[in-house]
C-alpha cells in the first residue's frame, strides 16, 4: 500500500469518525435544548389544562423537527396547524405556507391546548397522564392523516426522551 492511499485511508476514517461523534451528539444536543426551552411552557399548559406536558411536547417535537422546521422558525408554528399567515409579505413573496403564523412560540402551544380542549375526548382524559391513552385517542379521532404510524412516532419521542417524567409534576385535578 502507498502512502498516498494510506494517508487518504487514515484520513478518511478520522473524517467519518468525526462526523459521527459530533453530529449525532450536535443533534442530540438540540433535542435537549428543545426540551429545556418549552419543557416549562408545557408543564404550565398541563396545569392549566390538564393536557400531560409528554403530549404537547412529544408533539410538538415531532412535528416541528425539534423547532427547525420552516413553520416554527418562521411562523412560530410547532404543531402543524393550517392557517393565515404573512410569510408571503415579509418575505418578498419567495416562500408561501399554508399553516398558521403564530405571534411566539408560546402563543402556538396555547394554540394547539386550546384545540385539544374542543375534541370530544378531552373530558373523559383531562387530567389523566397516560400519554399513550393520549394518543390512541388523538389518532382515532384523526389528529393526523398518519395514523397508526404518527401515534407511534410520538410515542417514541416521549418514551426515547422520558418526556412522562415531566407529567409528574401535573397538579391539574378533574373538576
Amino acid at each position: 500500500m502507498t502512502l498516498n492511499k494510506m494517508f487518504s485511508s487514515r484520513w478518511f476514517c478520522a473524517v467519518l469518525c468525526t462526523i459521527l461523534l459530533f453530529g449525532n451528539s450536535a443533534y442530540s444536543q438540540s433535542k435537549v435544548r428543545y426540551v429545556t426551552k418549552y419543557k416549562e411552557t408545557a408543564i404550565a399548559i398541563m396545569n392549566e389544562t390538564g393536557i400531560p406536558a409528554s403530549i404537547i411536547l412529544g408533539i410538538a417535537m415531532l412535528e416541528s423537527g425539534m423547532g427547525t422546521s420552516k413553520n416554527a422558525r418562521l411562523l412560530h408554528n410547532h404543531f402543524g396547524i393550517v392557517g393565515k399567515n404573512k410569510l408571503h409579505k415579509k418575505k418578498g413573496g419567495t416562500y408561501r405556507s399554508r399553516y398558521r403564523e403564530f405571534e411566539s412560540d408560546d402563543a402556538s402551544f396555547r394554540y394547539f391546548a386550546k384545540m385539544v380542549q374542543k375534541k370530544k375526548y378531552y373530558p373523559l382524559m383531562k387530567g389523566d397522564p397516560k400519554y399513550k391513552d393520549w394518543l390512541k385517542h388523538m389518532n382515532d379521532s384523526g389528529y393526523s392523516a398518519a395514523g397508526q404510524v404518527w401515534e407511534k412516532r410520538v410515542a417514541g419521542m416521549i418514551s426515547r426522551y422520558k418526556l412522562y417524567k415531566l407529567d409528574e409534576q401535573m397538579a391539574y385535578s378533574k373538576k
